[in-house]
């Protein structure tokens, strides 16, 4: 015998018997809460695309106008060239390195990076999910984590250095520290803002807990679990640097201490500005990624000058 519609939930449950994932769930809540896709509402929500697309391209002429800036204040003696080298000086260092020799840098600083937040991050998306899922666990070890996440992370230097010598662990270790906690807080705070009624749904449908995890929970979580994932990588950055301190022969962290000991601004701000360009290409990976896995939104964008033309009208 057919049950009656559970009146707390945002839709007829009957009507969602065809199709009972997160996502048939959301459209049937945003019927029901009268937002027509196809009205007035959406076409003035969207985004024009010209315009966008001019101010992506300010977006990227941005940072070349302050490095045009900043060469034409050094080369007039506005700005000290010992303290803040000239852009065009900058790339000659880099030229003259060679490409070879550059691409060891990159490529020992950008392996290092992969190897530690792909640790960091397999972790902390296996413990946060079950801790998220268990308050048990989560009461056992959160007392923990917070004490270890307010540790600084030159900290953890002389305490990996005693442990594990001056290889590669340490160094790894100490990237995959930085990846974690981020990664983790998101993954635990994305499963605990699980809407209840979407869970109830599931319990209705009498899902089993590992079909709820993956069918209900995980995708209702994972705007979050990426907002992690991109802080916990741009950490893993950061960490790096302070990774590579440690008894180091390569990588960027390597080229900023050697700029540092020889006195040389332009080593020090040619390592900067390509850990900000790697950083930039991961990251912009990290969205390409999360664009694909997560293009089955129907998510708020940012107001455009059309919406609020509209809105005016």
């Amino acid at each position: 015998m057919a049950s009656a519609p559970d009146e707390s939930l945002p839709f007829d449950v009957s009507e969602a018997a065809a199709d009972h994932t997160p996502h048939a769930a959301a459209a049937h809540a945003a019927r029901h809460a009268h937002i027509n896709a196809d009205g007035a509402a959406g076409t003035s929500a969207q985004q024009p695309h010209g315009t966008l697309r001019r101010w992506h391209i300010a977006g990227l002429a941005l940072p070349v106008a302050l490095l045009a800036l900043i060469e034409v204040l050094v080369r007039t003696n506005v700005v000290p060239d010992h303290l803040l080298p000239a852009p065009s000086t900058i790339a000659q260092t880099l030229w003259q390195m060679g490409a070879t020799r550059l691409g060891r840098h990159i490529a020992a600083s950008t392996l290092r990076v992969a190897v530690g937040f792909g640790i960091g991050a397999a972790l902390a998306l296996a413990l946060g999910a079950a801790m998220g899922l268990s308050r048990r666990l989560d009461a056992l070890l959160e007392p923990c984590f917070q004490a270890l996440r307010s540790i600084p992370s030159l900290a953890w230097v002389p305490v990996l250095l005693l442990w594990m010598g001056i290889d590669e662990a340490p160094k790894i270790t100490l990237i995959a520290i930085g990846a974690f906690f981020p990664v983790h807080l998101s993954v635990v705070a994305g499963i605990r803002g699980v809407d209840r009624k979407l869970v109830e749904l599931g319990a209705i449908y009498r899902l089993k807990p590992v079909a709820l995890f993956a069918r209900i929970l995980l995708p209702a979580a994972l705007p979050q679990i990426f907002t992690g994932l991109r802080t916990g990588l741009s950490l893993a950055w950061m960490f790096m640097v302070a990774a590579e301190l440690i008894a180091a022969t390569r990588g960027l962290g390597y080229m900023l201490s050697d700029g540092r000991e020889t006195g040389r601004p332009d080593l020090v701000f040619g390592a900067i500005i390509l850990l900000a360009v790697l950083g930039k290409l991961s990251d912009g990976a990290m969205r390409w990624l999360e664009h694909r896995v997560l293009n089955w939104r129907d998510a708020f964008d940012a107001f455009s000058e059309q919406s609020r033309t509209g809105e005016q009208r």
